[in-house]
């Protein structure tokens, strides 16, 4: 399998990221993913969108998408414009919700101690190393398995599943 890099400058966040500030609940009457990445992180970071490039990444603490189970919230992420996120730990049903929609995310407290907002880095993500090119530093997350590595390929389990 082809090797699946990912670059991108970091907005970084503490813990307990919830899914009701990652798209508040006042925006849940559309599915729609371009309406949906107008607001994202609104109620933590109001000019989020407006500093969010194609391809950066979410650096997180501990919990991230912590709340409902909303399958919005990482689809408010990737439409932004978001290529992954990192984090300490997960919320468990956000964990499963983004890698169903084909949003990488990665557990390194490593990589999370170490990056600071606005750092470039890069994520190799067949083999789990993430690279701060601010810093020159590598850090290690687990790798995905291969059935995973191809369902965020194919941008989610709908994509996998119709190949």
């Amino acid at each position: 399998m082809s090797d699946i890099i990912l670059k991108g400058k970091v907005h970084k966040y503490g813990s307990n990221v919830n899914t009701d500030e990652i798209i508040p609940a006042r925006y849940l009457n559309t599915t729609d993913p371009a309406i949906l990445a107008k607001y994202c992180m609104e109620d933590i970071d109001k000019d989020f969108v407006k500093k969010v490039k194609r391809g950066d990444i979410i650096a997180a603490e501990n919990n991230f998408g912590c709340g409902s189970s909303r399958e919005h919230a990482p689809i408010a992420i990737k439409a932004a414009g978001i290529s992954a996120v990192i984090a300490n730990s997960f919320a468990r049903i956000f964990f499963r919700n983004a890698i169903n929609i084909g949003l990488p995310i990665l557990e390194s407290p490593e990589a999370v101690k170490a990056i600071k907002n606005g750092d470039e880095i890069e994520i190799d993500l067949n083999r789990g190393i993430i690279k701060n090119k601010t810093k020159k530093e590598e850090y290690r997350a687990q790798p995905f398995p291969e059935f995973m590595q191809k369902i965020i390929k194919a941008g989610g389990l709908l994509g996998y599943i119709k190949r």
